[in-house]
């Protein structure tokens, strides 16, 4: 009998899962056309989180189309981002453009491939979507974001931030969307979610 109930309870555990990550599809166009908005910000207003200092660089938004997503446990970068949303906007947000292309995270990268032409230049690829490192503000923000499907348009607003350790340890966001490679992801204190479509 109690194998049955775990049986039961591993299938109900999978497609909960399955439910969870399964892509939203719109079929071709863009759908969300509008490039990361970011504003300048005055110094001053650090605050700590987690153990750790954090200190807002700019205020940030972002509309755009969540790829791919990937939570991490360990490490210390999972005290504070247990969560990294690979986002697209402009043509990177165009099904018909991601059709063609292979994307995948891991260990905080988001990575893409094609198996013959780009579909769009490797620039525009490049400078059209990114890695974001979420720092949720609060729980409610915390359960907001483990809801997001990949496919799905997120609005995400909050700071781009640099955080501190005492022990000299530091996480800091990029403040450019031309930047690729190491260093060229968003480390995002996310205030606001809105799933848009």
């Amino acid at each position: 009998m109690w194998k049955r109930l775990l049986l039961v309870a591993l299938i109900v555990w999978g497609a909960h899962g399955w439910w969870k990550t399964r892509e939203l599809q719109h079929g071709p166009g863009v759908v969300a056309p509008i490039a990361p908005e970011q504003t300048s910000i005055g110094s001053g207003n650090t605050f700590d989180l987690n153990g750790y200092r954090i200190t807002p660089l700019a205020d940030f938004v972002v509309q755009a189309r969540l790829l791919s997503r990937e939570s991490y446990r360990l490490g210390r970068e999972a005290d504070l981002s247990p969560i990294d949303f690979a986002l697209g906007w402009g043509r990177m947000s165009d099904e018909a453009v991601l059709s063609a292309m292979d994307i995948r995270q891991s260990n905080r990268f988001f990575f893409w491939h094609v198996q013959n032409e780009l579909p769009i230049p490797r620039r525009e690829i490049e400078t059209s979507a990114a890695n974001m490192h979420l720092i949720p503000a609060d729980k409610t923000v915390s359960n907001q974001l483990d809801r997001v499907r990949p496919g799905q348009v997120v609005r995400l607003s909050g700071y781009l931030v640099r955080a501190d350790a005492a022990d000299g340890w530091r996480w800091v966001s990029s403040l450019s969307r031309e930047d690729v490679g190491a260093g060229a992801c968003e480390l995002i204190y996310v205030k606001d979610v809105r799933v848009e479509l």
